[in-house]
C-alpha cells in the first residue's frame, strides 16, 4: 500500500485533493470567523434595527408623503394577506417551510441542471431566508471570489435566522426589507405606491405583479413596463397554480384582467401638497431638536420611521390643487395672448442683462473669476433639457440662457386656506409646480398685498368710533406735504361729487376714501390695530400704506382674516397637530396658537362681516356669484396693486379662510391690463372653483353649508343708509375739481 501512495500518477492527485480540501476549509472557516468581515451575531439579528421613511399623514390618517433614503414602511404578519404569502413562496422558495435557511436540494439541482447541463430553466437555488440575509446586510465586492464569499457568508447569515426567528417572523422581515421598483423598500410602500392602497387590501393579481418584480426590479417595474410586467405576473399566477395556491378559475381571472396602477409620487417634488410637505419639514427639524430618543440620541427624520399627523385635508388639498390648475393654465395663456410679440421676456438683450445677474450659475462663474463675456458663453451651450408647459412639458435642445427667458413668462401663485377658529392649515399651494419653481409663495413670498390691506384700515376706524354710515367723497386729492402725491381710483368715471359711506367705499376698494380714512384715524392707530391681527411685519408707517404698499406673507394675511370669524382674535397657522415614533408612541403634540385677546369690539366684527359680504354681493367680486353661481355666505376682499404686478383674493366663510395670490415671480413684469391682472379676474377663479367643487361633495358640507351669525340690532341699524349721495348744488358749484391738502401723519 505504501509502495503504491508513493506512485507520482497516484501522489499527487491525492496531494493536489488534499490542499484543495484543506484550503476550502480554511477558507470556509476563515468566512465564518469574519476573516473577510464580521458575520452579525444572535443579538445582533436579534435586533435588527432598518431605516424607516417617516411618514407624513393628512387629518383624518390618509398618506400625503414621506421623509426617505430608502422608502420603507413596516407591518406586521397580519396584515399579510395568504395570497401574497403563495405568490412568494411559490415563485421563490416553495420549500420554505421545510428547509433550515439553505435548501441543499435546490443547490444540487442548480449544480447538476444548470452548471453541468446547462439548463437555464432548472431555477436557482436561493431561498427566501438567503435572500433576506442579502436584503439585510447587502454584499461587499472583494478582489476575488466575491460571489462565493458573499453567498457563504449569506448563508451562515440565514441559518443563524432560521435559528432566532419563526417562519412567519422571516416572512415578515423579508416582506418589510425586500426591494420593489422605484426605489421603494417594503411590501407596505409599494403597495401604496403602485396601487394606492395598504397591503392587506391588495388583490391577487396585484400581489402577483408586485412579486413578480422581485425577479428585476427595473426590468419588470410596471409603471415603465406594464407588458412586460403584466407576463411576468402572470408566471407568478400560474406558479400558485401548479403548486396548489391557486384553483384554475381564479388564477385565469386574475390572467384576464390587465394591470390597473393607480400610481402614488411620494418622492419629494412630486404627489401631493409638495410646498406644504417641505413646510413640514422645515418645521418638523426645528420642533425635533429639543426631542430625543430613549436612549437619548436625536431623532433622524429619514430613518426612524415617524409618524407625522398635520392638519391638512387630503379631499381639500387635491381639489385645491386641481381648481389652481385650471384656472392658472387659462390666464396663462391669457397673459400671453396680451403682451403678444412686445412680451418683455421676448426682449432678449434688455431682459436678459437684467435677469441673468440673479441666476445662481452666473454667480458662480462670476466668483470663478470669469468676464461677462466669457459667462455669456458659458449660459449660451445647449443641452437637452425638461421644460415646464401647462399643455405638457417638453424636452428641447435648450442653453441656460433659453430657459431663463422661458421661465421668466410664468405667472406664479400661492394659496392657503385654514380654520379660523384654530389656523389649522387645510389647503396649501406654493407655487404652480414644486419640480420647477421651488420658491414658496405662502410662507417666504412678501408681496405688496393692495387692497386687501385695506379691511384693516376701516377696521381701525370702526373700532376707534366712526360709524359704517359716515360718508366720505371718492373725489382726489394732492397732499401738498408728500410732494404732491395724488391717490387715483381704478375707475376715471366716477363722479367727483359723489359720497360713499364705508360700506360702499370698501366693497367698490374705493383708493381715495380708503387713503382719507387712513388720514382720518392715523396711521399709528392703523399699525396698532394691524399688529393686534399678528402681523408684526415692519410697515412703511407711510400713507400709500392704505393701498396695500407694504409686503406681506399670506400665512400672516390669513392668521388676520381668520379674526372676522373667530371672536375678533387672529391665529397663527400652524400644520403639525402631532408626532409619534414608529410604534406610535406620543413624541409631541401642538394646540391651535390663538390670540387670547380680541384685536377689536364683536361690533366692529359684525359691522366689518357685513362690509365684506357687501363686496361679493354688490362690489368687486360680485362674479363669486355671477360666474361661478356660488349660493354659499361668503365675505370678501379682492386686490390690485400697481400697475397689475399683484392679484389678490381673501375669501372668508364662517369655517373657512382662503388667501389666493397670482403674480410674476420677476417683479418687473405685471399684468399687461388691468382687467386681466385684477384681483377679481386673476386669484379669485381658484378660490371659486375650489368652493365648485366643494360643493358636490357631501363631505364638506360642514364647510359649505355654513352661515354667517345674524348681525345685532345695532349693526343693521347702523347700516341703514343710502350707499352713496351726491353733493348738494351749491356745493358743487364752489368745489374745485382737484382738491389740494396736507396728510396729517406720515
Amino acid at each position: 500500500m505504501k509502495k503504491y501512495l508513493q506512485k507520482k500518477w497516484v501522489k499527487w492527485p491525492i496531494l493536489i485533493v488534499s490542499i484543495l480540501l484543506i484550503s476550502s476549509i480554511l477558507f470556509y472557516g476563515s468566512i465564518y470567523f469574519g476573516f473577510w468581515g464580521k458575520l452579525p451575531d444572535k443579538n445582533e439579528l436579534s435586533s435588527l434595527k432598518q431605516a424607516e421613511a417617516t411618514q407624513v399623514l393628512d387629518k383624518d390618517g390618509h398618506l400625503i408623503g414621506k421623509y426617505y433614503i430608502y422608502d420603507r414602511q413596516p407591518i406586521s404578519y397580519q396584515d399579510l394577506p395568504k395570497h401574497l404569502i403563495d405568490a412568494l413562496i411559490a415563485t421563490e422558495d416553495v420549500r420554505f417551510y421545510e428547509h433550515d435557511g439553505v435548501d441543499n436540494t435546490s443547490l444540487l439541482r442548480v449544480f447538476f441542471k444548470t452548471i453541468l447541463l446547462r439548463d437555464k430553466s432548472s431555477g436557482g437555488g436561493s431561498t427566501i431566508t438567503l435572500q433576506l440575509a442579502k436584503n439585510l446586510f447587502g454584499r461587499k465586492k472583494y478582489r476575488m471570489f466575491s460571489t462565493v464569499i458573499n453567498k457563504l457568508k449569506e448563508s451562515f447569515i440565514a441559518k443563524r435566522i432560521e435559528d432566532i426567528y419563526s417562519k412567519q417572523e422571516i416572512l415578515t422581515l423579508y416582506f418589510n426589507t425586500v426591494p420593489f421598483p422605484d426605489n421603494t423598500y417594503g411590501i407596505e410602500s409599494a403597495s401604496q405606491k403602485f396601487f394606492n392602497k395598504t397591503t392587506s387590501q391588495l388583490s391577487i393579481a396585484e400581489s402577483a405583479t408586485l412579486i413578480g418584480t422581485l425577479k428585476a426590479n427595473h426590468s419588470y417595474n410596471p409603471r415603465l413596463f406594464p407588458e412586460r410586467s403584466q407576463l411576468r405576473r402572470d408566471v407568478v399566477i400560474k406558479q400558485m397554480v401548479k403548486y396548489e395556491y391557486l384553483n384554475a378559475n381564479l388564477a385565469n381571472n386574475a390572467i384576464n384582467k390587465s394591470i390597473q396602477l393607480n400610481y402614488q409620487y411620494f418622492n419629494h417634488d412630486l404627489g401631493l401638497a409638495p410646498y406644504f410637505r417641505e413646510e413640514v419639514k422645515k418645521e418638523l427639524t426645528k420642533i425635533l431638536e429639543n426631542y430625543k430618543k430613549p436612549d437619548s440620541s436625536a431623532y433622524d427624520i429619514y430613518n426612524d420611521g415617524l409618524i407625522i399627523h398635520t392638519t391638512l385635508d387630503y379631499k381639500m388639498q387635491s381639489m385645491a390643487e386641481e381648481a389652481m390648475k385650471e384656472h392658472m393654465a387659462v390666464l396663462q395663456k391669457d397673459y400671453e395672448s396680451s403682451y403678444a410679440s412686445a412680451a418683455p421676456w421676448k426682449n432678449t438683450n434688455d431682459f436678459i442683462k437684467k435677469s441673468i445677474k440673479e441666476l445662481s450659475i452666473y454667480k458662480k462663474l462670476k466668483t470663478q473669476g470669469l468676464t461677462e463675456s466669457q459667462i455669456k458663453d458659458s449660459l449660451s451651450v445647449k443641452k437637452d433639457i425638461e421644460l415646464f408647459e401647462w399643455t405638457g412639458n417638453s424636452v428641447k435642445h435648450n442653453s441656460s440662457l433659453d430657459s431663463l427667458l422661458h421661465y421668466q413668462k410664468f405667472l406664479n401663485t400661492g394659496m392657503i386656506a385654514i380654520e379660523p377658529s384654530t389656523g389649522a392649515v387645510q389647503a396649501y399651494i406654493g407655487g404652480i409646480d414644486y419640480r420647477y419653481f421651488k420658491y414658496d409663495h405662502v410662507s417666504q413670498s412678501k408681496r405688496q398685498v393692495g387692497s386687501t390691506f385695506k379691511p384693516f384700515v376701516y377696521t381701525a376706524a370702526i373700532e376707534n368710533g366712526m360709524k359704517p354710515c359716515s360718508y366720505f367723497s371718492v373725489k382726489e386729492i394732492t397732499y401738498t406735504n408728500l410732494e404732491n402725491w395724488t391717490p387715483k381710483n381704478a375707475s376715471t368715471k366716477e363722479d367727483p361729487h359723489l359720497n360713499f359711506t364705508l360700506e360702499k367705499a370698501l366693497s367698490n376698494s374705493v383708493n381715495t376714501i380708503a387713503v382719507k380714512l387712513l388720514n382720518k384715524v392715523g396711521i399709528s392707530k392703523v399699525i396698532d390695530q394691524v399688529k393686534k391681527l399678528g402681523i408684526t411685519d415692519s410697515l412703511s408707517h407711510k400713507p400709500a400704506m392704505a393701498l396695500g404698499t407694504d409686503g406681506i406673507k399670506l400665512k400672516k394675511l390669513v392668521g388676520a382674516y381668520a379674526s372676522y370669524v373667530n371672536k375678533g382674535k387672529a391665529v397663527q397657522p400652524y400644520y403639525i397637530s402631532k408626532i409619534e415614533d414608529k410604534s406610535g408612541n406620543l413624541i409631541a403634540s401642538f394646540e391651535p396658537d390663538v390670540a387670547h385677546t380680541s384685536a377689536y369690539s364683536d361690533y366692529t366684527r359684525q359691522v366689518m362681516i357685513e362690509m365684506m359680504k357687501s363686496t361679493v354681493e354688490n362690489g368687486t367680486a360680485t362674479r363669486l356669484r355671477t360666474t361661478y353661481q356660488l349660493k354659499n355666505d361668503i365675505a370678501g376682499k379682492t386686490g390690485t396693486t400697481q400697475e397689475n404686478k399683484d392679484g389678490w383674493f381673501v375669501g372668508i366663510t364662517p369655517k373657512l379662510v382662503t388667501v389666493t395670490w397670482v403674480g410674476n415671480d420677476n417683479y418687473d413684469i405685471g399684468f399687461k391690463t388691468t382687467a386681466l391682472g385684477q384681483g377679481a379676474n386673476s386669484a379669485l377663479p381658484i378660490f371659486a372653483k375650489l368652493y365648485q367643487k366643494m360643493n358636490q361633495d357631501s363631505a364638506f358640507d360642514a364647510i359649505t353649508k355654513s352661515t354667517f351669525e345674524e348681525p345685532s340690532g345695532d349693526v343693521l341699524k347702523d347700516l341703514d343708509c343710502k350707499p352713496e349721495k351726491r353733493d348738494h348744488f351749491l356745493k358743487r358749484l364752489f368745489t374745485k375739481k382737484k382738491k389740494k391738502k396736507r396728510f396729517k401723519e406720515g
